[in-house]
């Protein structure tokens, strides 16, 4: 037989040989991937289960459901005091509302002063925000006493009560810049600075911001996923 010949048979089974074992070692590289991916898919539905199932993650659950039923309790028992609402009382009403509650914001006002007109509208944009407060307004006109009593001299004027006791005020515009084109959140601004309101607000829903925005996080992942 021709050596040539020979060789020429032999590198060829050798090459063979070599595409075959490579052959083999992809096939068996394919397959330990397929039980590591199978693996980890029932790990992961094990570690939900344990997860359904963990005590302390109920615990958590319903200690944050009694949270929640709490505050809206609270907020409802609020807003049966007139929270979450601007509003007009008379001055017979006033010494019951300024004491009913914790905090209270009321703006003694005149109908016919621009200003005060201003003012309203920023108020009864907050209102609904701090429940925790009550928001309300008076005529300083048809509420002759209290103007006296509190020593009022500029309208508008925003006296700020906390259990009953006048503690502060906001007099005209004078810390609010001295313009009439301060924005909501400037005049929210000075009063959390003063202590009548807190950061801890609901939208006009009635909703918690906080809680709002996890659910606002929660719907933008749920669609990345939809869409992917």
């Amino acid at each position: 037989m021709d050596p040539d010949s020979v060789k020429s048979t032999l590198s060829n089974l050798a090459f063979g040989n070599v595409m075959a074992a490579a052959a083999r070692d992809y096939q068996k590289e394919v397959l330990a991937q397929k039980k590591v991916q199978a693996s980890s898919s029932v790990n992961e539905e094990v570690d939900l289960d344990e997860l359904m199932d963990d005590p302390e993650l109920e615990k958590l659950h319903a200690d944050r459901i009694a949270a929640l039923k709490k505050e809206a309790e609270k907020r409802q028992l609020l807003k049966n005091k007139g929270h979450g609402d601007y509003r007009e009382i008379g001055e017979g009403d006033f010494l019951g509302e300024v004491t009913s509650s914790e905090k209270v914001i009321c703006h003694f006002y005149h109908r016919e002063f621009y200003r005060c007109k201003i003012m309203d509208k920023h108020l009864k944009s907050l209102a609904p925000r701090h429940v925790d407060t009550k928001f309300i307004k008076v005529d300083a006109e048809n509420a002759p006493f209290f103007i006296a009593k509190l020593g009022i001299k500029m309208l508008p004027c925003v006296v700020l009560f906390r259990k009953g006791i006048a503690i502060d005020r906001v007099v005209g515009f004078q810390d609010l810049g001295g313009k009439d084109d301060f924005t909501t959140k400037a005049l929210e601004v000075l009063l959390l600075k003063k202590g009548i309101i807190s950061e801890n607000k609901v939208d006009e829903d009635g909703n918690d911001y906080d809680e709002s925005r996890r659910r606002t996080v929660r719907s933008s992942v749920h669609s990345d996923s939809d869409s992917e």
